[in-house]
């Protein structure tokens, strides 16, 4: 009768072995099977979330369909309970464990905006607000608030003191924060050029020099003619000629700009007029590109005072009002021939 009992207990204990091996090894099968997903899911954990809260929002939001094999994943496997608050990006085909690791791991998902040389400042807050999962706090704020909010002592605008790149940023970074990054990088880049310029050069102050890059900026995409822009801008202003510039005065005109400059427009004073104020605007009108503050800091050596489109995607630069208005007559031929086809 004992040695039955015992050979009774000896199968009991083998069965319950053979449950334990069975459901351990469908746990880690299970551990191994990919998430719900057909695309890239963006997933938030919010701080203070526990196991259980966990499988709830995983099960809630289709990304597993096995809440009982989760809850004893975890608690055969208690180091992926170890995970972090944020925001994480789940890539197609990853496993529950992935998931797990990741949480665990505290690298939360990336997200870019592009900041493109040559835009405004006004520009620049309209890309802030399509950027997805940031906070913001700059919405509606004036051009005095925001460079207050970037600790901008010198200057009551932002504009071209922003460096143009492509950040990254986790989710509920600041607005604020992500353009003193921005601000910061402009900042020792134009100290840096500004120590190293042409110290013939007629700036005043660091201000001056981008500025003028600003204008560089908006006049070419080419990078061989920014410094021969840059030259017949330097030109003008030693002889004390105006700049006689467009961007300026569309960046003058704010919102009354529609696509087009009349003469009026021209004639129009305001601040960023070039064609009626002597020598630079107050203030940059555009986030230059560091090739473009080069350009302002090392113009080229030459005797231009004009430049006019050449129909071909750069300038022809000129010495004297002659040359340049033939330059101009056959510009507007070749424009008159390409309608005209």
């Amino acid at each position: 009768m004992k040695n039955k009992k015992i050979k009774i207990f000896g199968i009991i204990v083998i069965v319950l072995v053979a449950l334990m091996i069975a459901g351990y090894v469908k746990v880690e099968r299970f551990a191994d099977r990919k998430l719900n997903i057909v695309q890239e899911k963006i997933f938030t954990l919010p701080a203070g979330t526990g196991r259980v809260v966990l499988q709830d929002m995983l099960v809630s939001q289709k990304l597993i369909n096995s809440p009982t094999l989760f809850g004893w994943l975890l608690r055969i496997e208690p180091a992926l309970s170890e995970f972090k608050a944020g925001t994480y990006r789940f890539p197609q085909g990853m496993t529950v464990r992935q998931m797990l690791e990741l949480l665990k791991s505290g690298k939360e998902a990336q997200f870019n905006v592009r900041f493109v040389e040559g835009f405004r400042l006004q520009d620049w807050m309209q890309e802030l607000q399509k950027a997805g999962y940031l906070k913001h706090e700059l919405t509606g704020k004036s051009d005095d608030d925001i460079a207050t909010a970037l600790g901008m002592k010198d200057a009551k605008n932002a504009e071209g003191w922003l460096y143009p790149d492509t950040y990254s940023y986790t989710a509920g970074t600041t607005d604020v924060s992500l353009l003193k990054r921005a601000h910061l990088r402009m900042e020792k880049t134009v100290a840096q050029i500004w120590a190293d310029r042409d110290p013939s050069l007629p700036y005043k102050t660091p201000t001056d020099l981008l500025t003028m890059a600003s204008i560089i900026e908006k006049e070419t995409a080419l990078k061989d003619e920014r410094q021969e822009v840059a030259s017949v801008f330097i030109n003008r202003l030693r002889i004390g000629m105006r700049l006689q510039t467009d961007p300026t005065v569309i960046y003058g005109m704010g919102d009354a700009y529609k696509g087009a400059i009349t003469k009026k427009d021209l004639e129009t004073a305001t601040p960023y007029n070039t064609y009626i104020i002597e020598g630079l605007p107050p203030s940059p009108i555009a986030m230059p590109s560091e090739a473009s503050i080069q350009a302002a800091a090392h113009p080229a050596k030459t005797d231009f005072l004009y430049f006019v489109a050449d129909g071909k995607g750069g300038h022809t630069f000129t010495t004297n009002l002659d040359s340049h208005n033939k330059a101009v007559r056959a510009y507007r031929d070749l424009m008159k021939n390409k309608n005209e086809k």
